[in-house]
């Protein structure tokens, strides 16, 4: 098989519409059809037509009184999300590898991706049997511990136990009805931290706790995951919860929050 240059799949109209955006830089605040026109070589109608699917995205806005382009708030927000990922992945290594030593268990740090939870970092225990790494993976919500932080935590523009409805099985332990699941959020959010009792995958258990920055929001979920005959129910919240309650502070502290 040939393997052809990513160069070769590259979409022309969605390169000038990000050649447009970067033009808008620290000394540019407003730019207007003409002078885009001319910096991009373009035709004005093609110019328009693609600050108008901008704007309908909420990437460009215009000034209705110079009538001139700048930055939507869409670019704020995924600017926002940029540096919360990054500085969530820089701070969170050191904790990770510390609660894999320490708990002799993985350990990995989630976040919410529309309606499912992705790892964006993952640590292996020094020993023969344990859960190896599952970047790459969506996790459900309603029945993994890094989920149920989401569903308990979250509190604006999150996943509602309604867009669940209905819930997946996934294995005989999970639990499929919306109201055993809504009593288990509201238990996490009394003891701070959610559990999952092999509900995802048969014979793997987890604990995770919610992590926060400075603006207060929930950031991420820090978690422990392991064999379920090695982390059973007691030793999870008698030995395991008071550790990754302890980490995840840690960790939203040096992210900025003062709670």
């Amino acid at each position: 098989m040939v393997r052809r240059e990513k160069s070769n799949y590259v979409i022309q109209s969605v390169s000038h519409a990000l050649d447009v955006l970067e033009q808008f830089n620290g000394n540019v605040d407003e730019i207007g059809v003409t002078e885009l026109s001319k910096r991009l070589k373009l035709h004005k109608n093609n110019v328009f037509r693609l600050l108008a699917t901008l704007e309908a995205r909420g990437y460009i806005e215009q000034n209705k009184v110079s009538e001139n382009y700048r930055l939507g708030l869409k670019c704020l927000q995924l600017g926002q999300t940029f540096i919360h990922q990054m500085g969530l992945l820089l701070q969170a290594r050191a904790t990770l590898e510390e609660l894999a030593k320490s708990a002799k268990e993985s350990a990995f740090v989630a976040i919410r991706k529309g309606a499912g939870i992705v790892p964006l970092d993952f640590v292996e225990p020094a020993r023969p049997v344990r859960v190896v790494s599952f970047l790459g993976s969506v996790l459900p919500p309603h029945c993994t511990a890094v989920g149920k932080v989401y569903l308990a935590f979250e509190s604006d523009g999150g996943v509602s136990l309604g867009d669940l409805d209905p819930l997946k099985r996934y294995n005989d332990k999970t639990i499929t009805d919306t109201r055993g699941l809504a009593q288990q959020i509201k238990e996490t959010g009394e003891i701070g931290y959610a559990i999952d009792d092999g509900e995802f995958i048969n014979e793997i258990s987890s604990i995770a706790v919610p992590v926060r920055d400075y603006t207060r929001s929930l950031v991420g979920a820090l978690a422990i995951v392991g064999p379920s005959d090695r982390l059973t129910l007691e030793k999870l919240r008698n030995d395991i919860s008071p550790l990754i309650l302890d980490s995840g502070r840690d960790l939203s502290r040096r992210l900025g929050y003062a709670g």
